[in-house]
């Protein structure tokens, strides 16, 4: 009886064992997915967003996922800060014209964390002085998280109702009002475009090496209206005469004529994601 009672003991003591260690294993597992801001990231977009956009995200939605992108830092998604070079400081506003059209040459580093179809999460790597132009998010809201460095933004909206004019060769451009123009320097916050305002079109010059990590919303689908346009902007006065369109005087700079174009100063290459696996 008893030999049989100590084999019954023992299985279900190893029974017992084998629970508390997948308990402690799942334990474990769920605590490292808590602990991924990445994880977290994407939880809060998958509950946030919608493949239309629609409806959009509340103010307390955006201002829950911002306070997380809020605390980035280039740990969290697997990079590490470059070393920053002799020109420190002065990036593409100070370099002598032959470094900086080679600067330009150097490709900026694309990383994809994730994508489906209601947002997209990447994190974008910049040499000094390299260049994304300027472009635009058509009904797309976007955050971008300067995750180290220095990178000058210069950013606009459409003028409303739309404001239209012939540029030379009667190609046509728009007006479009001066929303971004500052260099953001990590650590910092979270920057955040909507479809009609907080700067929609937008290009980046990297002051310093550093990297952006974004989160798009709706992804750019041109099938779906969402073709990402690049554009030149034109200074205001060189458009302006006789076109019945009325600036407040000593306002001019804040506005400026856009018309679309090719880029031809983006140079970008894909790179591998080393950060957090994201548990979908």
């Amino acid at each position: 009886m008893f030999p049989k009672f100590q084999k019954v003991s023992d299985k279900l003591r190893m029974l017992l064992q084998n629970r508390a260690n997948f308990s402690a294993f799942r334990s474990h597992t769920s605590m490292a997915r808590k602990s991924s801001k990445v994880q977290a990231l994407y939880e809060l977009c998958q509950d946030m967003f919608t493949p239309s956009g629609s409806p959009p995200p509340s103010s307390t939605a955006i201002n829950k996922l911002c306070s997380v992108l809020d605390t980035m830092s280039p740990t969290d998604v697997g990079l590490k800060e470059e070393n920053l070079d002799d020109d420190r400081g002065h990036g593409f506003f100070g370099l002598e014209q032959l470094n900086r059209v080679a600067r330009w040459a150097q490709p900026i580093t694309y990383l994809d964390i994730y994508e489906c179809d209601s947002f997209t999460m990447c994190i974008f790597c910049f040499p000094t002085s390299s260049v994304i132009p300027l472009h635009d998010h058509p009904g797309m809201t976007v955050f971008s998280k300067v995750l180290y460095g220095s990178l000058h933004v210069r950013a606009y909206d459409w003028v409303e109702p739309a404001q239209e004019s012939n540029g030379p060769n009667y190609f046509p451009v728009r007006l479009a009002k001066l929303a971004v123009d500052k260099v953001l320097t990590a650590p910092c916050g979270t920057s955040v475009l909507y479809p009609r305002n907080g700067g929609n079109l937008h290009y980046f010059t990297a002051v310093t090496p550093c990297a952006v990590l974004d989160i798009l919303t709706p992804p750019y689908r041109e099938d779906a209206g969402r073709k990402c346009t690049y554009y030149r902007d034109y200074p205001y006065t060189a458009f302006a005469t006789g076109n019945g369109i009325k600036i407040e005087d000593g306002k001019e700079e804040e506005y400026a004529w856009l018309a679309e174009t090719e880029p031809d100063n983006l140079y970008m290459r894909p790179g591998n994601y080393t950060g957090p696996t994201i548990q979908v």
